[in-house]
């Protein structure tokens, strides 16, 4: 049968109007998907940024934090200087010195200096007299640099009046070398020095931001240490300094860079900075190719795209994990470090009904100084993740767990006995909890023969019987603390209303 033309412009019509609708439809798919593929990119950019941004501050405070603390460490050194009588009370400068006596009072200075230098790598750790006469470790190099205004130019570095010592870098625009300068009397300085590259143990880079600089500036932002060397001594990029020029804390993040800056020192700056398409290269990679595929096919758009969102997610949950972790953790014990601790334990405080108890508690290690004094830093280190491992064993997963200073740690007691709504009950359990922490340290030896012993003083309170906020418990465990110091260390006390009158008995 032969078909009529009507009937044919119909069955054309059919079809021309089935490729319309399934073009139609493809292009609506294709639109959709590439409007939720944008969405969702671009939530991801918002949620990464804030994140990489808070990440960031983190890690900058506590590179702050350890600089201050490396500083802080190199100025106690040199006060062991200060237990050497001659030292303070011996003066180069005065003319009626007896030249053997004088000559015998040097060496017993500078023997004992160079027994305190071989703690660290100093390349200077010595005395500089008025008359640029020097006794113990003074390096050539320093001599030279300085020449004949060598106790002038060192005496002109102490910035701080109170303390009587100042640090320094960059003398003669030689920015190898920091110097840490003391006022032992009128006439005579204490003088530490170390190469800038001894700072890279205290600026650890962490392995997910490899390609993050961090660099440690004066206030002139002249580069001190930069994990770049090559760019120690010079003026910090412009493109940097205009971001944070003016600013003692803070993070900025633009279309270019992240830069994050923080003081230590008084005056040095910590700067951290990683240019912005490196944090978002992987995301940029995975964007385009969310497009291209929801391009190819209308049908497989949709289900391409959620399976390649959740592809892109999964970078940026792991860095934002990692980020997260160093930023709540204390890399060496384990354990949250202070601010994390202190957050945890306030946010649970805050949520916590009248009738179920907690504690607080807070640790000193005795004898710690003693560690690194006898065993050396990197042993004490070793005793520190040591004690972290210690507390786990001790207090169940529930617990937070926190290094709140060099040798401090503490506890937010977060689980309990089956009567934690009783307080004589809830008392034993801290009392048990306690004395088994304590015992783990007395069964804890440390050394090569295992012969150095430490042990704990610990301070606890109960919330909320005594405090509903973190700051008011910890000052009364502080209190509780500072009364087991006081009754001779390696003992524990859980504050009670008569602990205050007791201490002052």
């Amino acid at each position: 049968m032969t078909m009529h033309k009507s009937e044919k412009n119909n069955i054309q019509n059919i079809k021309r109007l089935k490729i319309s609708l399934i073009i139609g439809y493809a292009l609506i798919v294709i639109i959709a998907v590439v409007s939720v593929s944008f969405l969702a990119v671009k939530k991801t950019d918002t949620v990464l940024k804030t994140k990489v941004i808070s990440m960031t501050s983190s890690l900058n405070v506590q590179m702050k934090l350890n600089m201050d603390s490396y500083l802080s460490r190199m100025e106690t050194i040199g006060t062991l200087a200060f237990a050497i009588e001659e030292a303070y009370t011996y003066d180069a400068t005065d003319s009626t010195n007896d030249e053997y006596e004088a000559l015998t009072t040097e060496k017993i200075i500078s023997d004992k200096l160079y027994s305190l230098c071989i703690m660290d790598n100093f390349v200077d750790y010595g005395i500089v007299y008025r008359n640029n006469h020097t006794v113990g470790k003074i390096s050539n190099g320093t001599t030279n640099l300085f020449g004949n205004n060598l106790f002038t130019d060192l005496n002109a570095m102490i910035s701080k009046q109170r303390t009587k010592d100042g640090w320094s870098a960059g003398y003669q625009e030689n920015f190898k070398r920091i110097y840490y300068v003391k006022q032992i009397h009128e006439n005579a300085l204490l003088v530490i020095s170390f190469y800038t590259s001894e700072l890279e143990s205290v600026f650890d880079n962490p392995e997910t931001l490899s390609d993050m600089e961090i660099r440690l500036t004066n206030q002139d932002y002249h580069i001190i240490y930069s994990s770049e060397q090559n760019e120690v001594g010079n003026l910090l990029n412009n493109a940097i300094t205009e971001r944070v020029q003016g600013q003692n804390s803070a993070t900025v993040m633009d279309n270019h860079y992240l830069v994050s800056i923080n003081t230590c020192n008084d005056d040095w700056y910590v700067i951290c900075s990683i240019p912005t398409k490196i944090i978002l290269n992987e995301k940029n990679e995975m964007q385009l190719y969310i497009y291209a595929i929801a391009f190819i096919s209308a049908l497989l758009a949709v289900l391409m795209g959620a399976l390649l969102s959740i592809k892109l997610s999964e970078p940026v949950i792991d860095t934002v994990n990692v980020l997260d972790t160093k930023a709540h953790i204390d890399q060496l014990t384990g354990i949250f470090n202070k601010r994390s601790f202190e957050e945890y334990t306030q946010t649970r405080l805050d949520c916590s009904p009248e009738t179920e108890f907690h504690a607080l508690i807070i640790i000193d290690v005795d004898n710690f100084k003693g560690v690194n004094d006898t065993l050396g830093h990197s042993y004490g280190d070793a005793v520190l993740a040591k004690i972290g491992s210690m507390m786990k064993e001790v207090f169940p997963e529930g617990d937070y767990l926190g290094r709140i200073g060099g040798d401090e740690f503490a506890i937010f007691v977060n689980t309990g006995n089956d009567n934690t709504s009783n307080y004589e009950n809830y008392l034993n359990y801290l009392n048990l909890k306690c004395e088994a922490l304590c015992e783990s340290f007395r069964n804890h030896y440390t050394g090569a023969d295992g012969n150095y012993k430490i042990s704990a003083s610990i301070g606890a309170v109960i919330c909320p019987k005594y405090g509903k906020n973190f700051a008011e418990l910890y000052t009364k465990a502080d209190k509780a603390l500072y009364f087991s110091k006081k009754g001779g260390k390696d003992r524990f006390t859980i504050y009670h209303e008569n602990l205050e009158q007791e201490a002052q008995a």
